[in-house]
This record gives C-alpha cells, structure tokens and sequence, in this order.
C-alpha cells in the first residue's frame, strides 16, 4: 500500500452537494447582475430588451451583455431637454471563491494512530495467550501434584504391606530360633554327658602316657618293658617350643589360666584339627592359642619317627 493510498483510505469523505451549491452561487450572481443592469437602464426612453435564459450545462458559462440600445432622435428644440443621468458604472462582477477546503489530516499522524491501535490489540492478544497457558500449566500442575499423591499413596501402602510382611517374617524367625534353642536347650544334657565321657577317656589315656613318659606301666598294665611304647619324655616340651613362637597375645591378666587344646594329626604330623576341650576362662587366650596351632600346621615326629594321632596339650601365659 503506497501513501497516497493510505492517505485516501483514511481521508474524510467528500462534502455532498458540492456541485449543486456552485451552480446556485453563480445563478444568484447572474440574477443580481441583472437586476443591476435594469435598476441603472430604467429611465432609457428604449425600451430595454430582456431575455431569459435557463442553464442546463453542468458548467455555468457567462452570459453576454444585453445589445447597445438605440440613439434618441433629436427633438425640436422646444425646451432645454434635462440632461439624462450619467450610467453608473457596471460594477465588476465578484470572483467565484470556491468553498473552504476542509484540513485534511497528516498522514504519519494516522499512521501512527494506526499502529498504535495495531500494537495494543496485539498486546490484548498476546494477554490473553498468556493467561490461558497460565490456566493451562495450573491446571497441569493440578493433575501431576494429584498423580503425585496417588503414586506417593501406593508407595506407602507397598511400603506398609513390606513392613507387615517384614515384621510377619522376623516373628516366624524368631519363633523357628527360640524352638531350635529350645530343642538344643533339650538335647544339650545328652550332649554334655557324652562329651564329658569322651573327655574323661581322653584325659585318662593322656594321663596313661604320661606316666609311660616317666618310666612305669599303667595300673593294669601286663607288659613286661621298663615304659609303654608312647612318646617319648621330651616330646611335648618339643610341641610346645613350636606352637609358643606363634602366639600373638598382649593383653595382660591377672592369672595365669590354661587352656588344654586336643590337636588330631595325620602320620605324617599334619594338624587335621584342634579345639578346646577345656577353656581357661579367657576368650582372647583361648583363640590365640587356636590361631597358633593354626599357624605351626605341622607337627615334629618323636625320636622313634612316629606322630601320636592324638595329642592334648595344655599352654599357660606365663609359661
């Protein structure tokens, strides 16, 4: 769109009857030129010719002054005629002024009107945008904070049917402890009894080598050599010179406890397996003893080349 354009689009519209009221101005002005011409010419003895005439052109056109009247004949001098008035001057007729043009507005003054109306609808639309993504992003938070709350909901109810199973399950587990410790607690009197009668038959058999250690035969003995065939005097003091290296103990205690540890060896003095068969009251020492014998894994053969399958050695703290 050029400016001229923009310009007529936006300029007032024509005033009406513009052509009409020319038409009748430059009538009346002919009409009133005419009354002048017959108010001046009225005294002429000649008769004055008029005529009339009727505009039809669209544009008015000036009509032509009236023919020049005859000259008088001379009378006979009878009388001093009266001199007749001299004419008055025709006056010139007035110039046709066109109608005021009305003022026509500046075209960057609309323009910017223009714009200006241009920009706020715009700004309306842009706000009105901009409340329903507001509405709508209420309205999404909506759904996800109560989707939220449903999955929160379910993870709870999970988490409290865990918990109840959880719970189900220790009681079922402490229940299955506390009946095996019942039935240990019941089983426990024929287990001490067998052990201590083991126990008893160890110490007794150890107590059989040691006194063939020191040269006699047992109480019931039929034997006719001056010692059983057992391990020899120094065979245990050797035993207790390898294990003692490799206990690590540094606690300090009041006593001096002991610990008697059975130790199962295979013929060539491999170390099959050891416990404690009877504990010296210290759990520490206990252990370190075990650890030692642990350590030493092998055992050293008596003068005669032989390994007792069995062996019950006692270690002291402080010996």
């Amino acid at each position: 769109m050029n400016p001229r354009q923009s310009y007529l689009e936006f300029a007032p519209p024509p005033t009406p009857g513009f052509l009409r009221g020319m038409v009748l101005a430059i009538l009346a002005h002919g009409l009133l030129v005419a009354m002048l011409t017959v108010g001046v010419q009225w005294k002429r003895e000649a008769p004055l010719v008029t005529a009339e005439a009727e505009l039809w052109s669209a544009i008015p056109q000036e009509a032509a002054p009236p023919a020049p009247a005859p000259e008088p004949q001379p009378e006979p001098p009878v009388a001093e005629p009266t001199p007749p008035p001299k004419p008055v001057p025709t006056p010139p007729e007035p110039p046709v002024v066109a109608p005021p043009t009305p003022p026509q507005p500046d075209p960057s003054i609309t323009i910017a009107r223009e714009k200006a109306r241009v920009l706020k609808e715009k700004q309306l639309a842009d706000k009105l945008v901009a409340e329903k993504l507001a509405l709508e992003k209420l309205e999404k938070e909506k759904l996800e904070k109560a989707k939220a709350q449903k999955v929160k909901e379910a993870q709870a109810a999970r988490d409290k049917q865990a918990a109840e199973k959880q719970a189900a399950d220790k009681l079922a587990a402490e229940k299955l402890a506390a009946d095996k410790k019942r039935q240990a607690a019941q089983a426990k009197p024929q287990e001490s009894a067998a052990d201590a009668k083991r126990l008893a038959d160890v110490r007794q058999q150890a107590l059989k080598r040691m006194a063939a250690l020191a040269g006699s035969g047992s109480e019931n003995s039929q034997g006719t050599a001056a010692q059983s065939s057992g391990p020899s005097a120094g065979y245990a003091g050797r035993i207790r010179a390898r294990i003692k290296p490799n206990i690590t103990f540094t606690e300090t205690l009041s006593g001096n406890p002991l610990a008697e540890v059975e130790v199962r060896t295979s013929p060539d003095g491999t170390i099959i397996s050891r416990r404690i068969v009877q504990s010296s009251g210290v759990k520490a020492w206990d252990e370190a003893v075990l650890s030692a014998i642990d350590k030493t894994e092998v055992l050293p053969r008596d003068v005669d080349g032989r390994v007792p399958p069995v062996l019950i050695i006692g270690f002291k703290p402080r010996d």
